[in-house]
């Protein structure tokens, strides 16, 4: 049986779904290992086994621990492409500046389809990740210069 890829939107609990996912995320976090977790699924009369592989089991768990927090929560599969205005989205930038100074100067590679751009998830957390290390380092520069200049606080 091959998985099924649905798209959905972001989803945002309510106060009622965040209180249920940290009480659910509190009682899953015991059962946290390196083994299957067996579930019991109980809904009226039914019942029903599952059976959950370990990456499932932290993804739930983390997922649970992010809507608690009361922030959205979307799954993005690896491999996916996104559009431009997903990208800058997961970047906290505007579409243009995302088209502009990252795909524009070419620090990520696209793909056109027609006359949109398309970007892989994969591609952007590398860019991701190389822009906040890149912005760590400045800060911890920007801190010592500061230190040495005695401007502490």
């Amino acid at each position: 049986m091959a998985a099924v890829a649905v798209k959905r939107e972001p989803v945002l609990p309510s106060e009622k779904e965040a209180l249920l996912a940290l009480e659910s995320s509190r009682t899953l976090a015991r059962f946290l290992d390196d083994n299957d977790l067996d579930l019991e699924i109980v809904e009226d009369n039914k019942r029903a086994g599952l059976k959950l592989p370990p990456p499932a089991v932290r993804l739930l768990l983390d997922i649970l621990t992010q809507m608690a927090e009361g922030n959205a929560v979307t799954l993005i599969p690896y491999h996916a492409e996104l559009t431009t205005q997903q990208c800058a989205d997961l970047l906290n930038v505007s579409r243009k500046h995302f088209v502009d100074e990252v795909l524009g100067k070419c620090l990520i590679p696209f793909r056109k389809v027609g006359t949109h751009r398309r970007i892989r998830f994969d591609d952007l957390m590398a860019f991701k990740k190389k822009d906040d290390a890149a912005r760590q380092q400045a800060l911890d520069e920007l801190t010592a210069l500061s230190e040495e200049m005695g401007l502490e606080r």
